[in-house]
Parts: structure tokens; sequence; C-alpha cells
């Protein structure tokens, strides 16, 4: 389990080098005694692994730069990929505060060695497009919702994709989670697209989204709370890490046929493949047994795949 016993823990994702697992977080100081004032007080840390147990901080990755800045409120939850030239591109959520609100942007860091990064002088790179995306001047929410990329090769070779936890502009605001969309050939210019789902599939947002092929079988990995969820959806459930169906990495995805594998004791799930194979998912600690914020990651849990559904933990005995 990765602690920090002088600050919260939570969202984070994986970058693996071939020797060693590297693990980037979101953490903010518990002087601030308030957990939902973290988000406006995040860094990203660093912290690396020979088997995914034991953790070793390194030195810091990014801080929010000095205002006026797309990124001068906090910088939030991303991704590591590694271009065919060897250049590490770790792309991330750039917060500010508007007068109308959380206005929440993606840019990137590139690094030669995963230790010392350098943010990308375009950012930031992508923002909500009205044409397709939810904005603050909708009204519906506090945010405007455009934030955690996940980056992945097109799996033909034709360039990059981000997935993008975004909303759409019609519907109820507690059902108009998508899985937002952008392309790009090289990285570094990037295309925003309409989403790759519709609204009305249960979800006011999809967090810190994950798409992978776990043993052969395609899957989309988001979080979501009760309370950011359609309310017929949220009387059902807390909320927690969930998999949707997929029929390929870039989908269709049927996110109404999400099934819950954590409740809201774990969140911000992700899934990695160990050395020998195995799929594990890790998840930060979200609420404890009294009810209280706790902001810790957790130790790898199993994934196996049984009656058709993605099941996390060792089999029951017998």
């Amino acid at each position: 389990m990765f602690v920090l016993p002088d600050s919260w823990v939570w969202d984070f994702w994986f970058a693996d080098d071939g020797e060693q697992h590297h693990l980037f977080f979101l953490y903010a100081s518990r002087a601030l005694h308030e957990p939902d004032a973290r988000h406006y007080r995040a860094s990203i840390g660093h912290a690396v692994s020979d088997d995914l147990v034991s953790w070793t901080r390194v030195a810091d990755v990014l801080v929010r730069s000095d205002a006026p800045a797309w990124d001068d409120l906090a910088t939030w939850t991303g991704s590591v990929v590694r271009h065919p030239d060897g250049t590490w591109f770790l792309f991330y959520t750039g917060a500010t505060l508007t007068p109308a609100g959380n206005v929440q942007r993606i840019g990137y860091a590139t690094s030669s060695d995963l230790m010392t990064w350098h943010k990308a002088p375009e950012n930031p790179v992508l923002e909500a497009d009205p044409r397709w995306y939810e904005t603050l001047a909708d009204g519906q929410w506090h945010d405007e919702a455009f934030r955690d990329p996940w980056v992945l090769p097109d799996p033909d070779g034709d360039g990059w994709h981000m997935l993008i936890t975004a909303r759409a502009r019609t519907g109820p605001a507690d059902d108009r989670g998508v899985v937002g969309h952008a392309w790009s050939p090289d990285l570094r210019t990037w295309e925003l697209r309409p989403p790759l789902t519709e609204p009305g599939q249960g979800f006011g947002q999809l967090e810190v989204m994950q798409v992978e092929v776990v043993d052969g079988v395609p899957v989309l990995l988001f979080s979501c709370m009760a309370g950011d969820m359609a309310a017929d959806r949220a009387q059902r459930t807390t909320g927690g890490v969930w998999v949707a169906p997929a029929a390929s990495v870039l989908g269709p995805f049927d996110v109404a046929a999400a099934q819950q594998v954590t409740d809201s004791s774990l969140y911000s799930g992700k899934l990695v493949r160990r050395r020998d194979g195995q799929w594990v998912l890790l998840a930060f600690h979200h609420d404890g047994l009294d009810g209280e914020f706790v902001g810790s990651v957790s130790d790898p849990l199993p994934v196996r795949w049984a009656n058709g559904k993605l099941l996390v933990g060792p089999p029951e005995p017998g």
C-alpha cells in the first residue's frame, strides 16, 4: 500500500519502463484538514516500485503554474505514454477558476527519463468545444468537465487517441456523462472529435477512464460515486469503480450495462498487468469504515473473469 503520512493521495496512473513501475499520483497536504479542499491544492507526485507493492517516493512531477495560466489552480489526473522516438509524454488536466466556475483543459509535459518533466509551451492542447460538450455557459454544473485524459495508440497504427471525462450538452444534468474523444498524429497536435458515447446512460460523469484488453476481452473502466449518477441508478448503489462492455478499445461502449466492481471504499481504479501476465487492479482508499475520506493507494487486487463478469479479488474458498 502507498501511504503518505502528511498528505492525502488519490487519483493515480502508471508507466512501465521495463525495469520499474512508475506511479504518478495526486496529493495534497493533510494540513488542509478538510479532504474536499485537496482538489484545489493538488500536485502530481511520483514513486517507483519493482512489484506494485513496495514503493519509493522520488521527486515530484508537476505543480500548478503561476497565475494567470490555464493550470494555475491545480494539476489533475492524466496518463503517460511513450512516443516511438523514446520521449515520454505525460498528459494531464489543468484547472483554473473563473468567475463562472472551474474550467478544465488538457495539456502535456515531456521527459526523456520519466524523472524530469517539462510542460509544453503550446499548452493547453485541448478544451471543451460547445458543439459537442457541456461548458460552464450551460449552467448545469459547478465545473466545466474536460479532464482525466487517457491516451492510447491507435490499434491500426493511425496515430493516437485520447479518452476524456466530459459531459454532453443535452439531457438531465446528472445523466450527461460521455466518453470524450480526440485524435493526434504525433501526440503533440490534437483534433477534438465528438464523444464516443451518448448521454442518458445513467452517469453524470465517467471519471479516470481506462481501456484495456483483459485476457482477450476489451473493457472500459471508469469511476463514479452515487452523488454524480442519474437518480434511478444512484438509489441502488454507493458508487465506486465500474467496468463497461466494449467492442474494442475505441468502442462502441455499453455504458448503460456497466457493472460495479468495487464499492465506495475504493475509487479511481487502474488495471495493470504484472510481469507474470496476471492482471490486477489498484485503487485509492476513499471511504473508511467510519465514513471519513482515507486517501491512500491500495495493494494490487487480482482480477479474473467469471460468468462473463470481471471480478476483483481472490476467488472464494472452495
